[in-house]
């Protein structure tokens, strides 16, 4: 069966990101990309109109998967908003505590900092995913709210907000110590938040 154009375009996407999660955005050479997809440059031209739009096609495709699974993670299931909620942490715990392995396949986590002054585009993109990603951690607060599993008090956006800041942080910290006590500290204090 013959790949489709969006067939394509999602497998130099996820070609890339392999790459540019580990090593980061300017780091990985558009040869490299080609070379991982195995595609001709003809072929990421007529995708991508360069680097930077790949770039933010990239950061597009991450967050819309990512927003996939989230919503996943906090769909109702019986178990309480809370529940729900904690579980999200210990993924992240769980997943970027292995010497900020996981941090650098979060593409948020590896591009914020040395995107943000390069392309706003690129910029703007992770703004809306992480304000989208933020949104829906309030959502799950409410809901826990709402079953009484979390305090009526919190304000949900103010505290999805201050969780979601301490995490990235705390996935940055990550990389720089190669030791997970960063993540660790953030686990504590949000479980002290939710109290």
């Amino acid at each position: 069966m013959r790949p489709t154009y969006d067939d394509t375009r999602r497998h130099i996407l996820e070609s890339g990101q392999r790459l540019i999660g580990v090593r980061g955005f300017v780091a990985v050479g558009l040869s490299e990309i080609l070379a991982e997809a195995a595609v001709p440059k003809g072929s990421f031209y007529h995708y991508f109109g360069s680097k930077e739009q790949y770039g933010k096609a990239l950061l597009d495709q991450f967050l819309a998967d990512y927003v996939v699974a989230i919503e996943r993670m906090f769909q109702p299931d019986g178990t309480s908003g809370r529940t729900r909620l904690m579980r999200y942490w210990e993924n992240w715990l769980n997943s970027s505590s292995s010497h900020g392995e996981g941090a650098a396949r979060c593409l948020v986590v590896k591009l914020s900092a040395e995107v943000a002054d390069l392309s706003e585009d690129m910029r703007l993109t992770l703004r809306s995913g992480t304000d989208r990603l933020i949104a829906r951690i309030a959502g799950c607060i409410a809901e826990g709210q709402a079953d009484g599993s979390l305090p009526a008090d919190l304000d949900a956006a103010a505290t999805a907000q201050t969780l979601y800041q301490m995490w990235l942080g705390a996935g940055l910290l990550t990389k720089l110590r190669l030791d997970p006590s960063a993540l660790e500290n953030a686990m504590a204090a949000t479980q002290q938040l939710l109290r």
